[in-house]
């Protein structure tokens, strides 16, 4: 089934030196622009993440920092990506957990101004696991019957991210062909105030904690009773994005 879009729908996926949100980087970035007419556009870079990738993640996604060493930085391609987004939804596999909070701290170290947050996510392994819980591989081979032979690549996972999207619509008729209806679909049970999940709205549309020993009380509250765990959170190794949000309502409380 084709997708059913109303404006471009970006599949992308990241390679990284390891999977700290907050501190880790991209060493490949690969996307693939989904217009609604089905045309599609394709866009991959290797990227110098500017730290030493270890070698038992280069072991995983095959890239090593002699392959990026004269390769340019996030900040160097972070306009040419920004705009090759703009104006798209975003899909990936585990993006919602992963690719879209590290890609938002790239963007961040940069500028603020690079803000992907007004845009809907689709989280492809949300569906999968709701419908038939597996792995990238086993998805592909599940839904569209071939083996995924290049996997770890960020092309070949972005691809095939794409084609089990377009099978699971094919399979399962309770999923609307509708980007609205897959994005609110690959959320958890939670509205995350921000991309990493340190963050929740509650039923009252609050910021509210959603870790540690807080967990679930509003930050305004804790804010105004222990003004201190705001400046612990701030330096602490929480992702920018994190800071971001609880700035405002720090900020909020102080009018």
């Amino acid at each position: 089934m084709k997708l059913n879009l109303t404006r471009p729908l970006a599949f992308f996926d990241l390679e990284t030196t390891g999977t700290n949100i907050s501190s880790d980087r991209i060493v490949e970035i690969s996307i693939i622009k989904i217009m609604p007419d089905n045309s599609k556009e394709i866009f991959t870079k290797l990227v110098n993440p500017t730290i030493p990738i270890p070698k038992e993640v280069s072991e995983i996604h095959g890239i090593y920092d002699k392959d990026v060493v004269t390769a340019p930085s996030f900040e160097y391609i972070a306009q040419e990506v920004y705009d090759f987004i703009e104006g798209c939804d975003m899909a990936g596999y585990n993006s919602n957990r992963f690719d879209v909070p590290l890609l938002s701290e790239e963007f961040l170290r940069i500028n603020d101004k690079y803000d992907i947050s007004n845009r809907k996510f689709v989280d492809v392994q949300t569906i999968f696991h709701k419908m038939e819980p597996r792995t990238l591989v086993a998805a592909y081979k599940y839904y569209c019957g071939k083996d995924l032979t290049d996997a770890h690549s960020a092309e070949a996972d972005t691809m095939a991210t794409f084609e089990v999207l377009e099978a699971q619509l094919d399979k399962y008729s309770e999923l609307e062909n509708d980007v609205d209806f897959l994005a609110d679909f690959s959320k958890g049970n939670r509205r995350l105030a921000d991309f990493a999940g340190r963050i929740i709205f509650n039923k009252e549309d609050e910021e509210a904690f959603n870790f540690g020993k807080h967990k679930d009380r509003t930050v305004r509250d804790v804010f105004s009773k222990e003004p201190s765990y705001y400046a612990w959170m701030m330096n602490a190794d929480f992702p920018k994005y994190t800071k971001m949000v609880i700035t405002k309502v720090w900020k909020s409380m102080k009018k």
